[in-house]
């Protein structure tokens, strides 16, 4: 017959037992996240990339440089850094 202490501590350890299995789905779980992630780690970098650029307002910023460069005129003189153009 098992004393109260052998009974607390077979208590014990199937608490233990009970706690790794959690743990153990939990990380699983994690690896799995990881492992899809992993896999379509090309679109999500894509994605990031075009949600950057976005953000940091390279649409605009790309259309004035390409939009400035129509209207830029033709530099008659340059005296420093002071020019002059004769725009169309």
């Amino acid at each position: 017959m098992p004393t109260p202490a052998e009974t607390r501590i077979r208590s014990e350890i199937a608490a233990e037992r009970a706690e790794l299995a959690r743990t153990l789905d939990d990380l699983r779980a994690e690896v799995d996240v990881t492992r899809k992630l992993g896999q379509k780690l090309p679109i999500v970098a894509a994605g990031a990339l075009g949600t950057g650029f976005l953000l940091a307002g390279g649409v605009g910023a790309t259309m004035r440089l390409l939009m400035r460069r129509g209207r830029e005129g033709k530099e008659q003189a340059r005296i420093g850094r002071f020019r002059l153009a004769k725009r169309r």
